[in-house]
């Protein structure tokens, strides 16, 4: 399994996010900290999830980082976060 689907499984299972779009943004950070050439260390992921109900945004970060310790730990390098709750989120009005 490659790490977009790791990001993916583990924020499913444990925020039951409403929307969730894990992007590898790996080929854009070629030469920079953390770039591996097989890539699969940078990702932007956008999540809407009524656990960020109450949350601040550095909260909501901390939930998804908690989620990904093991992916991080193992070279995971970066992750753009946009995390909403599902009344936030504007993608996914009709």
């Amino acid at each position: 399994m490659g790490t977009a689907d790791a990001i993916n499984n583990k924020l499913t299972a444990a925020l039951a996010p409403t929307r969730l779009m894990v992007v590898d943004e790996s080929h854009q950070h070629v030469g920079h900290a953390g770039h591996r050439p097989e890539g699969e260390t940078h990702f932007r992921v956008e999540i809407a999830s009524a656990a960020f109900a109450g949350k601040n945004r550095v909260e909501r970060q901390r939930m998804v980082y908690a989620a990904l310790a093991e992916e991080l730990s193992a070279g995971l390098h970066a992750l753009a976060l946009k995390t909403v709750t599902p009344d936030e989120d504007g993608a996914a009005a009709p």
